[in-house]
């Protein structure tokens, strides 16, 4: 079968390399200097296994920036652009997914396509009808930033957002593409297939703010977070997943996606799912507070990203946390190796470590490294677990 995929982030660079084990692919992005790279059999994106497959011979795969191109080529037109969340709308910005269908039913009135971006409940029934036409499937990606292509050929489940041959033909292929071939398949409505998405990140982020809960609670009254962790996660209803206290939950997609579902819940009945957004601001302020108090002189925010392995700090909570404290007139400086620029929100970016070790009083890191480990004394993290 031939594919072809728009955009390459994690989420569709991906699923280029996944499919190409057994399909023809054509990936195609608008960054001209990202598919150049791609075309040399380097990655833009900070990934083991997608490394791993760039130096594979055997992928049936070509990048390209002709748009026209990659229309034609595929059986199935896989949309995987960015849907940032727009806080003035309370909506994911879906423009370029609709920018995609849109061009490319221009060139090909038949196409049909699989969105795999993020999306609003609701939202495939309605570009439906705007563009006239059934050939729009959802499926959702529940992947991990840094461990995109893993979580691609180890995926806990295949959702595809229609229940049809069509669904499961796009199944089968998936499925014959991972290295799990008992992985469960689930073809449901296209609504449903989006609420799926939305409820299982928002639960993913409960966890994060349940587990920051704890640990506020901890710190607040000089308990040992570490063994109330332990204790809680040993029932194994539970389980120990999770559960690592952080700065609050971040990344690309957990902040976008609690948004958008409270904004799904507008004239719904809850309580829990605006909780979980509120609670992840409490734990900003909380963390904030705490650094505070050490009356800093220089504060050092130590990576901007949001784990070990990762060249990426969009939507990263120690930004939130940098923020709070620059608010309260303290100086802040940072050390971000993946950073080309001078600065970083007006905070001068420090390039030598040795350095910027050396002129903060307050070290603060989300998670720890080993390189910190010679000014222990310094470092403000809630890293307990030394892990995501």
């Amino acid at each position: 079968m031939k594919i072809s995929i728009f955009g390459l982030g994690y989420v569709g660079l991906a699923n280029a390399l996944l499919l190409a084990q057994k399909e023809q692919v054509m990936a195609y992005d608008i960054v001209e200097e990202k598919v150049s790279l791609l075309q040399k059999g380097q990655s833009p994106l900070e990934d083991k296994e997608i490394h791993e497959f760039m130096d594979r011979k055997d992928l049936k795969v070509e990048f390209t920036s002709d748009f026209e191109a990659a229309v034609k080529f595929g059986d199935y037109l896989i949309i995987a652009t960015p849907t940032d969340y727009d806080e003035k709308k309370n909506y994911f910005d879906t423009s370029t997914v609709e920018d995609v269908i849109e061009k490319a039913l221009a060139i090909r009135p038949n196409a049909t396509f699989v969105i795999k971006s993020t999306v609003p409940v609701g939202y495939t029934l309605e570009v439906k009808a705007k563009f006239k036409t059934e050939n729009i499937i959802f499926s959702p990606e529940f992947l991990r930033e840094g461990r995109a292509l893993y979580d691609n050929l180890h995926p806990s489940r295949i959702v595809i957002g229609e229940v049809s041959e069509r669904g499961q033909q796009l199944a089968d292929m998936f499925k014959a593409n991972t290295l799990d071939q008992d992985t469960p398949v689930l073809l449901t409505n296209s609504t449903e297939a989006e609420a799926i998405k939305l409820f299982s990140n928002t639960y993913l982020a409960a966890r994060v703010a349940y587990f920051n809960e704890l640990d506020t609670y901890a710190e607040s009254r000089h308990l040992d977070s570490r063994q109330i962790i332990e204790g809680v996660c040993l029932d194994p209803r539970v389980g120990s997943h999770y559960n690592n206290p952080s700065f609050g939950y971040g990344g690309y997609c957990l902040p976008k996606d609690t948004k958008q579902l409270r904004a799904n819940y507008a004239e719904v009945p809850s309580n829990i799912i605006g909780a979980i957004v509120d609670s992840n601001t409490t734990r900003k302020d909380f963390i904030a507070e705490q650094i505070i108090a050490r009356k800093p002189r220089i504060v050092g925010i130590y990576r901007l990203t949001m784990k070990a392995n990762s060249d990426n700090f969009r939507y990263s909570s120690v930004q939130g946390v940098m923020k709070r404290i620059k608010a309260k007139g303290i100086p802040v400086v940072v050390f971000e190796p993946t950073l080309e620029a001078a600065d970083f929100f007006n905070s001068p970016v420090v390039r030598n470590l040795a350095d910027f070790k050396n002129m903060c009083d307050v070290i603060v890191s989300n998670r720890f490294e080993e390189e910190l480990a010679d000014i222990e004394e310094k470092i403000y993290t809630r890293d307990i677990f030394g892990r995501d």
